[in-house]
């Protein structure tokens, strides 16, 4: 007969939050990509909130972290044999 060890384990193995760590930096990235771009007077408009880095290229950057969050998710780990 064969005994298999029935220890209870992680969800995700270490490949998949070393994957985690990093979809949660490229979020956190394109939100500091997002910041900046006020005024310090209120009756003075400032058109750099509407660059091209915070209208377009944070709000992707964010997506893509959160498409490579579900990826580490989704990632079947290895198994130690």
């Amino acid at each position: 007969m064969n005994k298999q060890d029935n220890k209870p384990g992680f969800a995700l193995g270490k490949e998949n939050y070393k994957l985690l760590l990093i979809g949660f930096v490229i979020i956190i990235i394109g939100f500091l990509l997002m910041m900046g771009g006020g005024s310090d007077d209120p009756n003075v408009f400032d058109e750099s909130i509407f660059s091209f880095r915070r209208i377009t290229l944070a709000p992707l950057v964010v997506l893509f972290g959160f498409a490579f969050e579900i990826y580490a998710i989704m990632k079947k780990p290895k198994e130690n044999k």
